[in-house]
């Protein structure tokens, strides 16, 4: 593939909203990805309460009461882009319900990539509290799917 063609396929995908391209052609296959880095938006608010805390002690309690849920809580994410499906077929029972026990290792979902069916397991032993998406939703790298306690 010709070098102008490649820059031009480059600044094509960072300047909009794709986030991955697969082109293939006579000379070869090219695949351009588009990384995005999350935001540290989420800890300067914390910062800033914190600063006000000091201030005033009564805004404390709140805060203190929300943190151990929020923490308390593990998302299990998608490890790569596709379509999420809570059973290995459409008429079978889903892999795990809100409320079930799961082990560490054990097959919560799949996802279909390019024509190939991922079991995605739990990386953590808990119980399901939160299923975040919804049977052949379409879904994003590092998107939570699962929250388990």
């Amino acid at each position: 593939m010709d070098l102008r063609k490649l820059k031009t396929l480059i600044d094509l995908v960072s300047d909009s909203n794709v986030s991955e391209l697969e082109i293939t052609e006579a000379e070869g296959k090219v695949r351009i990805v588009k990384s995005s880095v999350a935001p540290l938006v989420m800890q300067q608010p914390a910062v800033t309460m914190v600063a006000a805390s000091a201030a005033a002690p009564s805004a404390v309690a709140p805060a203190a009461e929300v943190a151990p849920a929020v923490q308390a809580s593990h998302a299990v994410k998608s490890p790569m882009v596709g379509t999420f499906y809570r059973s290995a077929s459409p008429g079978a029972k889903p892999f795990v319900e809100v409320g079930d026990a799961v082990k560490e290792g054990q097959t919560i979902c799949i996802i279909e990539a390019m024509k190939i069916l991922n079991e995605i397991e739990a990386d953590k032993s808990g119980t399901v509290s939160k299923i975040m998406c919804e049977n052949g939703q379409a879904v994003e790298y590092g998107q939570p799917l699962f929250l388990i306690v």
